[in-house]
């Protein structure tokens, strides 16, 4: 560096020399020099609160000249002499030769008596060297130094400009034209060139000097006078000029980008800031909500009452259509907007989102796993518990409908086995008396299987646990506990009739004929009016077409039926006849049986007036069943028609997913389409849960004619939906990425092609081994290294799952083509604005940024801590604060 400089001194003592030759040496050139010196040393002296008047005068102490060093370097000199003597002056300017020569700066012919003398020439040497060193050796362009470095950046500023040509620091900016040009080049508000001319120097200079020192902050190092009149103008003054723009607009320049990378980094950190809040204030609405409504699915408390099955039948169909819905796209969302979230975060560098205990995404998918369970369970249970009321209801009723019938043909009975009347009878009478105990026997033989059949009615009530099953055990054992004593006074009776028979046998036949016949004739009229007004429970055509088989061959029995009853009226007309021809005392009253012929006609001509009643009840149930039929049919057409178009979107959408259906923004809107056509779709799946909703109502529990069943098709349905957001949010990620990363849609066409090449299992997921060939493929560097490798699996599979999934293996393929912003790339931003300081002011924040993320950072910068680690009021630590934008979140 210090030959660099030397050089360039060397090499301008040369150029001087040969104008001194030529005529070319302007005297002027010294007072231009210490004007301009002057100028410059007070541009930085004023930042420690003092300046120098006199420069030949002022800097012979050596105090200022001390001053003036540590103020352009930074550093602190040794402790200057404070006395008044000549030594102590020349030790001070000594200690401010030595600094100079420390940094590598050799001092042609200068010493410290001739600057304590007051030698001008010296000093103004002295001045030039130390401007040299401090304000122009560290420009940079293109590798150039110095001088040459400063004139290229000057070239290239002003190049666009007519009438600007600079080649040198001296008559390239004698008109003014070219200060203006780099003023207006940096500040197109400060000046409007398009009105200047080469032809009025004078107005130029004093415009670019005076806007620079007015806006600037650049002191009036020259004059006009000084330029424009001069056939050469001093280069020393014009160059240490120059250097005043171009530390000014390079600084501005580095300040703007500084202020720029840190607007974007703090505005990343607001926007996931209000993700995550609205994650975590979604997660806690959802789960409050599944906590409320499991309570509900899983009781299955009931007063075994079908109106309040029912109720709560319809209350479950309101929930999945009206309430549920709402909740799936709030689910969907905020999956959605965590996975955002978390592309965002590890696009911008920043470790990734930990939600608050308990609300993790597999916390929330198993509370929906739980739910889903919950609704399962549920709707088994309410349609298992309304065929087993519906089942009771019938069993009930047909209990006590044939428990009637018994207690009805019962009453008396008991009474009348236990008489003793046969004591008193005579012979006649005694045998009519064994015979109609006869037909009481027979009678009851017959009543057997009724009795039989409440048993197990009751004995099936207890198994399907009936609520009042108490009392259909009481009274079953009633008639239970009657039909045993029953049979013992039966048996009592006819045994006394036996005994008895030996004394009283004479027996009316005709009688007795009419007995054995009327009696199960009459069984068979009770049974037959039984079965004619027997309440129908069916589920079926088949069942309903069944029974209309029965009842027809029923009614083929009635011709036969027709003639036992002919038959047993011909006996009472016989026994009619007999009684009035022999006149026989009683002779028309039946010993053996209490039936009688008007009885019996009456119950047959009820049987006959039945039938056709059953004919039309039978037919009502036909057309209620084949209603149910045409229900299955329209359901199973609807249905049939929405289960394979659900199945075809997820198709596109699985298709879709795979990503190579064209630019990112395309697959984007082909998906917001889809979800368009989901929701004018909907009505047609509303339609479908309405015939659902029918066809439960008309307890239709089976359909044969369709595969699907409304529980698949809400699941397709939700699949969908979901299937839908998910994949927008992917692309919206990984456009997201590619915007953020600066890739282009090659590239990622480029990544996905590689991607699903290689998943030969199509499962939007690659194998270790899967990786690595397409990592190959994409011409990454070998992956043969087994310790790279596996720093490549632990980023891109940090739970050692066994897959790499797309989203991962994106963010790793863009983290290794391109660059990211750091905290130490804030760190050295926020310093630019600070001026190199290791602290910031508010001041400085509301001057360099923008308002809203000025306070966003005074509010959450710490306070700087000085020397012993007190905060220093005003003081702002920005270190800390960058690094925190990368560390972990509070919320």
């Amino acid at each position: 560096m210090a030959n660099t400089m030397n050089g360039f001194e060397d090499g301008y003592m040369e150029q001087e020399e040969e104008w001194e030759r030529e005529g070319l040496l302007d005297p002027a050139w010294e007072k231009q020099q210490k004007k301009t010196f002057t100028a410059w040393c007070n541009s930085h002296l004023r930042k420690a609160g003092t300046g120098i008047e006199n420069i030949e005068e002022d800097f012979r102490n050596g105090l200022k000249l001390m001053l003036l060093l540590e103020v352009i370097s930074g550093e602190t000199l040794p402790k200057p002499d404070r006395g008044k003597m000549r030594f102590h002056k020349i030790a001070n300017v000594n200690k401010a030769l030595d600094f100079i020569f420390s940094k590598g700066v050799r001092l042609v012919s200068i010493g410290a008596e001739e600057i304590v003398d007051g030698n001008l020439k010296m000093t103004l040497g002295m001045i030039w060297t130390i401007i040299l060193r401090f304000a122009i050796q560290d420009i940079s362009v293109e590798e150039m130094t110095a001088k040459e470095g400063l004139l290229l950046w000057c070239q290239r500023k002003t190049a666009p400009y007519k009438n600007v040509n600079v080649q040198n620091f001296h008559t390239s900016f004698k008109d003014g034209l070219a200060f203006c040009a780099l003023i207006h080049r940096h500040r197109p508000d400060l000046i409007d060139y398009s009105r200047l001319s080469k032809d009025n120097p004078w107005e130029n200079l004093n415009l670019a000097f005076d806007v620079a020192e007015k806006y600037l902050d650049i002191p009036r190092m020259l004059d006009p006078e000084d330029i424009a009149n001069s056939p050469l103008p001093d280069e020393r003054a014009v160059m240490t000029y120059v250097s005043s723009y171009y530390h000014t607009f390079t600084g501005a320049q580095k300040a703007e980008t500084a202020a720029n990378r840190i607007c974007k980094v703090l505005r990343v950190n607001q926007e996931n800031e209000r993700l995550m809040e609205e994650y975590e204030r979604l997660a806690s609405d959802l789960l409050d909500w599944i906590r409320r409504t499991l309570p509900w699915l899983e009781s299955r408390q009931i007063d075994n009452s079908l109106a309040t099955v029912r109720k709560k039948l319809e209350e479950y169909r309101s929930y999945r259509r009206r309430h549920k819905p709402p909740r799936v796209e709030q689910k969907a969302k905020l999956e959605t907007n965590f996975n955002t979230l978390q592309t965002k975060l590890r696009l911008s560098g920043r470790p990734a989102y930990m939600p608050t205990e308990g609300k993790l995404v597999s916390d929330i998918s198993k509370a929906w796993k739980s739910l889903e369970d919950a609704e399962k369970g549920f709707e088994d249970w309410l349609l298992n518990e309304m065929i087993r009321l519906e089942r009771l209801d019938h069993l009930v009723q047909k209990f006590k409908h044939k428990s009637d019938i018994h207690e009805d043909w019962t009453k008396g009975k008991e009474e009348s086995l236990g008489k003793q009347d046969y004591r008193q009878c005579k012979l006649n009478d005694i045998k009519a008396l064994k015979k109609k105990h006869e037909a009481f026997e027979s009678d009851l033989a017959a009543h057997q299987d009724r009795v039989e059949q409440i048993a197990e009615i009751a004995q099936e009530l207890n198994s399907l646990e009936y609520h009042d099953v108490a009392t259909i055990n009481a009274r079953c054992k009633r008639i239970c506990d009657q039909w045993d004593r029953l049979g013992t006074l039966t048996h009592q009776r006819r045994d006394a009739l036996d005994e008895t028979e030996k004394l009283l046998e004479k027996i009316d036949h005709l009688h007795l004929e009419f007995a054995k016949r009327a009696a199960p004739f009459n069984n068979w009229l009770d049974g037959a009016r039984e079965d004619l007004v027997d309440m129908l429970f069916v589920h079926n055509i088949q069942e309903i077409q069944g029974m209309i088989s029965a009842h027809g061959q029923f009614k083929a029995t009635l011709g036969e039926a027709d003639k036992e009853f002919g038959a047993i009226i011909g006996f009472v007309e016989q026994v009619r006849q007999l009684a009035e021809t022999h006149r026989v005392p009683g002779g028309l009253e039946n010993p053996y049986t209490s039936l009688c012929a008007n009885e019996l006609a009456r119950k047959w001509q009820d049987v006959k007036n039945l039938v056709p009643q059953r004919d039309q009840t039978l037919q009502a149930e036909l057309q209620k069943q084949q209603n149910n039929e045409s229900l299955r049919r329209q359901f199973a057409e609807k249905a049939n028609q929405i289960g394979p178009w659900i199945e075809k979107q997820l198709d596109v959408v699985t298709s879709i997913g795979m990503g190579m259906q064209g630019a990112l923004e395309d697959q984007l809107q082909r998906l917001k389409d889809m979800d368009h056509t989901v929701v004018g779709y909907k009505p047609q799946f509303e339609e479908l849960e309405r015939i659902h909703q029918v066809v439960q109502e008309g307890m239709i529990f089976e359909n044969r004619y369709t595969q699907y069943t409304m529980d698949t098709l809400r699941v397709g349905w939700e699949q969908l939906v979901t299937s839908i957001n998910r994949n927008v949010n992917e692309v919206e990620n990984q456009i997201l990425t590619r915007d953020s990363k600066g890739i282009t849609q090659e590239q990622l066409n480029e990544f996905r092609a590689s991607f699903n090449h290689f998943d030969r299992n199509r499962i939007g997921r690659l194998t270790p081994e899967e990786l690595k060939s397409c990592l190959v493929a994409l011409g990454c560097p070998s992956q043969n290294d087994q310790g790279e490798f596996k720093r490549i699996m632990d980023a891109v599979d940090p739970n050692n799952t066994g897959f790499v999934p797309f989203d991962a293996f994106l963010d790793y393929m863009t983290q290794a083509s391109t660059d990211t912003d750091t905290a130490e790339q804030v760190i050295d931003s926020f310093r630019i604005l600070a001026g190199d300081k290791p602290f910031i002011t508010a001041e400085e924040l509301r001057r360099e940024l923008p308002p809203d993320q000025a306070e966003y950072c005074i509010q959450r910068m710490p306070a700087y801590q000085g020397p012993g680690g007190v905060p220093v009021p005003g003081h702002l630590d920005y270190m800390s604060f960058s690094t925190a934008l990368y560390g972990s979140s509070d919320l």
